[in-house]
C-alpha cells in the first residue's frame, strides 16, 4: 500500500473546504458547504484523521527539491558555472549562493518557499497530534503511532529549519486562526524540543511500516543521531550542547548498526537506478521502472521521499505544487556532447544544471580504484543519431575537416584528474597533432576552454565538451516532456550512520562497540573499494588546485591516528554526493564553510572583484522578507541581513 494514494483529500486536509455558491437568490459573497464537512467535523474520525496523517507526507517531495539553500555555496557544489573565474574573464558573476554578496537577502524566493513550506508541514504534524484525541474509532495502538510519525516529521522541519535560521518561532499547536504576532524561541529550546520529539517518537514508531514510505523506528533513531551529532558541536555556543551529546548520537548509530535492518549494500551501485553509460544500450530504456526495482528496496535507506508509485506523482496540490515525480537525474552537473546529439528526448533527457560539481569534487575520488567516481560520474559522452561536425570555424585552430558519426559512436570523454592526456596525439583532432575521432577534455578543461591567451577571445571548439555528466541518480527511458524519475530519494541510509559515528568518536564520544573511528569510516570505504579493498586510494592533495601536479597525492584510508573531520567530510562528500540535500548542513555543522568553501569553490574564494565576501554572519540565512512584513511587532532578523 502506498501511503499517497488518498492525494485527492489532501487538499481539505488543513484548511475547510468552502463553496461560494452563486444563483439568482444568493448573495455571491454567501458561503456554501454542500458536504458540511469542518476540521472539526472530518477529523473525528478514523477517516479523517487517516487523510491528515497522510498529508504530512507530500510537502517532503517540494522541500527536498529546494537545493538552492543546501548545496551551492559549498565546497563541492555551486550553482552553475565557474570556470568565468578560473579562466579570468571580465567582471565575472556568479550566483549569490557561491558568492555571498548582497543579493543573498530577505527577499531571495527560495528561502521564502523553503521557510513557508517546513511551517506548513509543522503545521500539518501538530494538527495531526491536535485532532489526534477526539479521532473516534481509530485504534489506539495505530493513532499512537501516526502521533510518532507527526513528531518524527516535525522534528525533521524544525531541525533544518533551526540550521538555517537559528532561533525561530516554534509553534506547536495548528494555526486554527490568524494572528502577527510572532515569537521566536531560542535555538536551544528548538533543539529541547526537537529531541524530546524523537525520544517519544522512537518509542510510538514500528520497526517496520505497513505502507511504504512512513517514517519507522530507525528514521528516528537515524535523525536523532544527527541531531545530537548537530548539537554536540553547539554552534555558537547557542544550542545547548555538551560533550556528552557525541556519545548519546554514537551510542544510537552502534544501535542502528547492531539492529541488522539496514545492512550496507555489498556493491554500492547498487542503491542507484541500473543504467549503462551509453545510453543507446541500456537493457531499461523502454521500462523506467524497471530499473529502480531494486534499488527502491534496498535495505540499505532507512528514510526516503517516495517516488514509485504512479499515483503518488503529484506533489502537494493544495500548496499549488507542481511537484510530479523526482527530478534528482536532471539537476546535477553537465550533460552529453552535443555532437550528433537528438533533441528534446528520452535518450539522455535533459541536465537543467542547477548544481554543479567543482573541481573539488571530481579530486577527492581515486578514479582508479573508488568505484563510486564511475558510479557518480559518466566521462564519456555518445551520438544517440547520425550526425556531423564541422571543425572550420574553431577558434584558434580552424580546420577544413567535418566528422561524421553514428549512432553509439563515441563523441567525447573527459579524462580523470589522475590520469590526464600530456601529449598531443593523445588529443582529439580538433586540437593541432590530435588523433582521436572525439574530443578529449583534460580536468582543468571541465568548465570550458575559456579566453585564447593574451586575447578577450573565447575559445570555440565544435567538436568541445565541458565535463563528466553527474550519473548516479540518472534513471533511463523517462519521457523528455514528463523528465520526473520514480526513484526514490534517500534522505538516511546506513552508510552516514557510520560516518556519523566516526565523526562522533572524533569528537570524543566513547563506549563504540566496532572499535576506532577509522574503523567506522574504513567500512564505508572499503565497501566503496569492492575488489581493492584494504587498499590505500589516492584523492588530489590539493582538490581545488586543478593545476597542481598528480603526483602530489594523499591516501584517504583511515588509521587510528589519522582520522579528521575533514578527512571525514571528504568520504562524506565522496560517499553521500548529491543527497539528502546535506552538504551545507555537513559544513555548518562542523564550522567548516568559511574554509572549506574558500579551499574548494572558485566563486567563494573570488567572492567579488577577487575580494572574498563570505563571513560568520553567514552561517545563518536571512529570515525571509514575507515573515518580516507579516508580523506586527516585526520579527527581529538575523545579524548582518
Amino acid at each position: 500500500m502506498n501511503i499517497f494514494k488518498n492525494n485527492k483529500v489532501i487538499s481539505i486536509c488543513i484548511l475547510s473546504v468552502c463553496i461560494i455558491g452563486i444563483s439568482c437568490n444568493k448573495n455571491y459573497l454567501n458561503e456554501y458547504n454542500p458536504g458540511n464537512r469542518t476540521t472539526t467535523t472530518y477529523y473525528n474520525n478514523a477517516a479523517g484523521f487517516e487523510a491528515l496523517t497522510v498529508s504530512c507526507y507530500p510537502l517532503l517531495r517540494d522541500i527536498a527539491q529546494q537545493r538552492f539553500l543546501c548545496m551551492p555555496g559549498t565546497d563541492v557544489w555551486a550553482a552553475g558555472g565557474w570556470g568565468a573565474v578560473y579562466f579570468n574573464q571580465p567582471n565575472p558573476l556568479g550566483s549569490a549562493y557561491d558568492q555571498y554578496d548582497t543579493r543573498l537577502n530577505a527577499s531571495d524566493p527560495n528561502i521564502q518557499f523553503l521557510w513557508d513550506n517546513l511551517y506548513r508541514e509543522i503545521n500539518r504534524c501538530n494538527s495531526v497530534m491536535y485532532y489526534a484525541p477526539g479521532a473516534v474509532g481509530e485504534v489506539d495502538s495505530l493513532k499512537t503511532v501516526r502521533i510518532g510519525e507527526a513528531k518524527f516529521l516535525r522534528a525533521l522541519m524544525y531541525f533544518w529549519a533551526v540550521q538555517q535560521w537559528g532561533d525561530i518561532p516554534m509553534p506547536l499547536t495548528p494555526s486554527l486562526e490568524g494572528t502577527l504576532t510572532v515569537t521566536k524561541a531560542l535555538s536551544k529550546d528548538v533543539y529541547t524540543q526537537v529531541i524530546s520529539d524523537l525520544t517519544a517518537a522512537i518509542t510510538a514508531l514500528p520497526v517496520k511500516q505497513n505502507d511504504v514510505g512512513r517514517a519507522t523506528k530507525g528514521a528516528a533513531q537515524f535523525l536523532l543521531a544527527r541531531v545530537y551529532l548537530t548539537r554536540g558541536w553547539n554552534f555558537n555556543n547557542a544550542l545547548g550542547g555538551t560533550s556528552a551529546d557525541f556519545t548519546s548520537s554514537l551510542q544510537l548509530c552502534d544501535q542502528i548498526i547492531s539492529s541488522g535492518l539496514y545492512p550496507l549494500e555489498t556493491n554500492w551501485n547498487n542503491l542507484w537506478p541500473l543504467h549503462n553509460t551509453n545510453p543507446n544500450i541500456d537493457p531499461n530504456i523502454s521500462n523506467p521502472a524497471a530499473s529502480v526495482a531494486a534499488c527502491n528496496v534496498s535495505k540499505e535507506v532507512i528514510f526516503a521521499v517516495q517516488y514509485a508509485n504512479a499515483t503518488s506523482y503529484n506533489g502537494d496540490p493544495s500548496n499549488g505544487s507542481t511537484v510530479t515525480g523526482n527530478n534528482m537525474h536532471g539537476q546535477f552537473s553537465g550533460g552529453p556532447s552535443g555532437v550528433a546529439q537528438q533533441a528534446r528526448t528520452s535518450t539522455y533527457n535533459r541536465f537543467l544544471n542547477p548544481q554543479t560539481c567543482t573541481w573539488a569534487a571530481y579530486r577527492l575520488f581515486d578514479p582508479t580504484l573508488d568505484t563510486r567516481y564511475a558510479g557518480t560520474f559518466n566521462s564519456v559522452s555518445y551520438a544517440t543519431q547520425a550526425g556531423t561536425v564541422s571543425l572550420a570555424t574553431n577558434n584558434p585552430n580552424p580546420q577544413a575537416l567535418t566528422l561524421s558519426y553514428k549512432v553509439g559512436d563515441t563523441t567525447a570523454i573527459a579524462l580523470p584528474w589522475n590520469n590526464p592526456a600530456t601529449t598531443p596525439a593523445q588529443f582529439g583532432v580538433d586540437i593541432p597533432g590530435g588523433t582521436k575521432k572525439y574530443a578529449v577534455v583534460n580536468p582543468n578543461q571541465y568548465m570550458g576552454l575559456g579566453l585564447i591567451p593574451g586575447t578577450q577571445q573565447a575559445v570555440i571548439d565544435n567538436l568541445g565538451w565541458g565535463a563528466p555528466m553527474f550519473w548516479k541518480f540518472w534513471q533511463p527511458g523517462i519521457q523528455y516532456g514528463d523528465v520526473y524519475s520514480t526513484f526514490n530519494d534517500p534522505l538516511f541510509r546506513s552508510a552516514e550512520v557510520y560516518l556519523m559515528a566516526a565523526e562522533a568518536i572524533v569528537k570524543g564520544a566513547t563506549g563504540a562497540q566496532l572499535g576506532g573511528a577509522d574503523v567506522y569510516y574504513n567500512k564505508v570505504l572499503d565497501r566503496a573499494l569492492g575488489a581493492n579493498a584494504g587498499q590505500s586510494p589516492m584523492r588530489a592533495t590539493n582538490p581545488g588546485l586543478v593545476n597542481d601536479p598528480v603526483a602530489n597525492v594523499t591516501s584517504y584510508r583511515a588509521t587510528p591516528g589519522s582520522v579528521t573531520i575533514d578527512m571525514i567530510l571528504d568520504e562524506r562528500a565522496r560517499e553521500l554526493l548529491g543527497e539528502g540535500d546535506q552538504r551545507w548542513y555537513d559544513l555548518k555543522r562542523t564550522g567548516t564553510l568559511i574554509s572549506r568553501g574558500k579551499l574548494y569553490n572558485p566563486w567563494i574564494a573570488y567572492g567579488l572583484n577577487g575580494t572574498p565576501l563570505i563571513d560568520a554572519h553567514h552561517y545563518l540565512r536571512p529570515i525571509p522578507i514575507g515573515m518580516l512584513n507579516n508580523t506586527n511587532p516585526t520579527i527581529s532578523q538575523n545579524p548582518g541581513y
